[in-house]
């Protein structure tokens, strides 16, 4: 029976012949080797919150969901084994259980570790890379059905990170992680004029660092994660870009935001030696040609660099500039500009 899937922000729908939700690798690969005698092609799906098309289709896809949990967790070498539909707020609260922690977590954490690890997700900090970077080890079902793990072989490890489907699904994702850790995150909002000024100062003194340019009001709003062994201390709700504050927490409870308006997304990822005079390009385009029909901020991140083949941050730091317009508005002209 054909269903109709979108991704998060509805800017991608497909009718696939048959949606797949297999509970064990065998009955994984058993949907691949089956879908292969078919001649028909499968896609995988974690939360859909990729702006891309790389789930769309009109055959097999599967989704992940009914594959999720802690597989095991080794306190002495800070490595964790999840399988791939675990969903990253859920993998944040079952390794803090363990006293572990994720190095590092994106913007939202609604997201499959799967489909984190395939796409590159990533969050901010100029020594912290993407989640695949951390990745030690992987096991997929290929293309043929087969059962492949990935860390007994370097090479084939490095393909796999940001591998956005092309070599197989998913099953069990191997992380290597910090021990639990608490993070102070403090938050204000200024004028633009001084937010390039001392933009490398903010990058250089804090584990994490991020701007949000509001082009409503032309000021920006900024925050900062530096870890501390305070005691954990309440603040402003994560949700909101523009309030202002502090607050304490372990990590997987301070790092990711609330996303609640769906939105479309474009992103950038530039060497981070030219991240100052892109945004300024950015900016002076946005307010030429897009102020009026556009008043979503645009956000400047830094990522570390990492060795996956097809990483947006392969080889060198970077800094990444996303843009966004609301999920019910057009966009398409505004990121092709």
């Amino acid at each position: 029976m054909v269903s109709t899937w979108s991704n998060w922000s509805g800017a991608v729908v497909c009718r696939p012949e048959s949606i797949v939700f297999p509970r064990t690798e065998d009955e994984l690969s058993a949907v691949v080797r089956q879908a292969g005698e078919d001649g028909q092609t499968v896609r995988v799906v974690g939360t859909g919150h990729s702006s891309t098309g790389i789930v769309g289709t009109d055959q097999v896809l599967v989704s992940l969901d009914r594959m999720s949990g802690l597989v095991s967790a080794d306190r002495e070498t800070h490595r964790a084994r999840l399988l791939a539909g675990t969903k990253i707020r859920a993998a944040g609260a079952v390794l803090l259980e363990q006293g572990l922690a994720m190095e590092n977590m994106g913007d939202i954490d609604v997201q499959a570790i799967a489909g984190a690890v395939g796409t590159g997700t990533h969050g901010t900090g100029r020594t912290l890379g993407n989640i695949p970077s951390r990745v030690t080890d992987i096991r997929m079902v290929n293309g043929a059905g087969e059962l492949v793990d990935c860390g007994a072989d370097p090479e084939l490890l490095r393909a796999a990170r940001v591998s956005i489907g092309a070599l197989g699904i998913f099953t069990e994702i191997e992380l290597q992680c910090l021990p639990a850790y608490r993070l102070h995150e403090r938050t204000w909002v200024e004028p633009f004029a001084g937010t390039m000024e001392n933009l490398d100062a903010r990058i250089a003194e804090n584990r994490s660092y991020e701007f949000f340019w509001m082009p409503a009001n032309d000021k920006t709003y900024h925050k900062v994660l530096n870890i501390t062994t305070e005691a954990s201390m309440a603040g402003n709700s994560k949700s909101a870009i523009g309030s202002e504050g502090e607050r304490i927490g372990w990590s997987p409870q301070i790092i990711p935001s609330v996303r609640e308006n769906k939105f479309h997304e474009m992103e950038y990822a530039i060497p981070a030696e030219a991240g100052p005079e892109c945004f300024a390009r950015v900016r002076e385009r946005f307010l030429a040609k897009h102020a009026a029909s556009v008043q979503w901020p645009v956000e400047y991140r830094t990522v570390a660099a990492d060795d996956a083949m097809l990483s947006p941050h392969g080889g060198r730091a970077s800094v990444t500039i996303s843009l966004h317009q609301a999920a019910h508005l057009p966009y398409g002209e505004f990121f092709e500009d």
